[in-house]
């Protein structure tokens, strides 16, 4: 994954110099869920200090954000805003779905 670079955009004015450096998929354990799940951890380089975010998307929920290290406590509003700022971007277009008749 290439480095993201969100401080230039303004993303994330309380963590300077913020940059996505790594994507990785890792199995994560809850307690609600009796089985492993997959998560996103996105690994983040800033000035001060290293962190990591981590995504798991379970069926019929919404995303549970958790931040390690220089994220550690962050809400759950935060994170979400630091992930979208400093994931990956797609280059591929939205694809829409046409329906006919």
């Amino acid at each position: 994954m290439p480095d993201t670079d969100a401080a230039g955009k303004g993303a994330l004015p309380e963590l300077p110099g913020a940059r996505g450096v790594g994507l990785e998929r890792i199995p994560v354990r809850t307690r609600e869920a009796g089985m492993t799940l997959s998560a996103w951890r996105l690994r983040v380089e800033s000035d001060g200090g290293p962190g990591e975010i981590v995504v798991v998307e379970a069926a019929g929920r919404e995303p549970v954000y958790r931040g390690g290290g220089i994220l550690l406590g962050w809400p759950q509003d935060r994170l979400a805003a630091a992930y979208a700022a400093l994931g990956p971007v797609s280059d591929e277009p939205d694809v829409e779905t046409v329906q006919m008749g």
